[in-house]
């Protein structure tokens, strides 16, 4: 009995350590190529081997027009898909979320469909699509294809927490005299705004992230930055793109830690 409880007692920890063994690769694996991406953009050399810390290859990206002018295609094409997304998804969510009728399932699986299909059979689509309607590629198209992709992240947010959300609220606004506008207002879109947030938040990294779709639906002069790094690396990626994803990295972290700041603040005021 006494070794038998004693195995039992050694058990939970193996488990434990093979717990924190298997964050600890997650996080080396994960974490790792960021880090040397980081590094070597302080790196006087060009390629692999260390020669000595700078800072001129920041200068330099500053100075260059041509990633600029695609990092600023990209910013747009992501506010602008994004800022249509927020709309177009919240709309749809609050809209299902209120209605009841058949073929309600199906039709919400369609809404979330450009999620499960392959980005090249999607580019395809929009590639022979804008071409039949005769529209010039360029930035339009570029939001017109990422809008579509971006729409199910805010859908499926807002879906969620209005599924979780007690619809009693409204109904008390409504009998205090609010009409429907205003209810929303006051009551819904309140509760809901983390989750469109968060969900812009996501749709904003895949659409600044996407290349196969953005390949087909280009036009000349609108190549976003994800394209142009891909470009670069039949001939190699000069350090000022490591420089670029490192301030990218750092605007990410600072705005992570201005969000839990904010929470953080709101939890006080809320123990107050």
């Amino acid at each position: 009995m006494t070794g038998e409880a004693h195995g039992a007692s050694r058990r939970p920890n193996w488990l434990m350590l093979g717990g924190r063994l298997y964050l600890l690769l997650i996080f080396i694996f994960t974490y790792l190529p960021v880090l040397i991406v980081v590094a070597y953009s302080f790196n006087a050399g060009r390629y692999g081997v260390w020669h000595s810390f700078t800072l001129d290859w920041y200068s330099r990206l500053l100075s260059n027009r041509s990633i600029m002018a695609n990092l600023s295609n990209s910013l747009k094409v992501a506010l602008a898909s994004c800022g249509l997304a927020i709309l177009i998804g919240t709309a749809g969510a609050v809209g299902m979320a209120r209605s009841h009728f058949k073929g309600k399932s199906l039709l919400e699986n369609l809404a979330i469909a450009p999620l499960m299909l392959p980005e090249i059979i999607l580019g395809m689509a929009y590639l022979t699509l804008f071409s039949n309607l005769n529209i010039t590629f360029g930035l339009g198209t570029l939001v017109a294809a990422h809008t579509t992709f971006c729409v199910p992240y805010i859908f499926l947010n807002v879906q969620s927490r209005l599924a979780g959300m007690d619809p009693h609220l409204v109904e008390a606004a409504r009998d205090l005299g609010a009409d429907p506008g205003r209810a929303f207002r006051d009551i819904t879109l309140p509760l809901i705004t983390p989750a469109v947030l968060s969900g812009a938040m996501l749709a904003f990294a895949m659409s600044m992230d996407d290349v196969v779709i953005s390949f087909f639906v280009k036009g000349v002069g609108s190549d976003t930055l994800p394209i142009r790094v891909y470009s670069l690396t039949k001939v190699g990626i000069t350090p000022e793109i490591y420089a670029l994803c490192t301030l990218m990295l750092a605007v990410i972290i600072l705005a992570i830690l201005a969000y839990t700041l904010v929470v953080y603040l709101r939890h006080q005021r809320l123990k107050e």
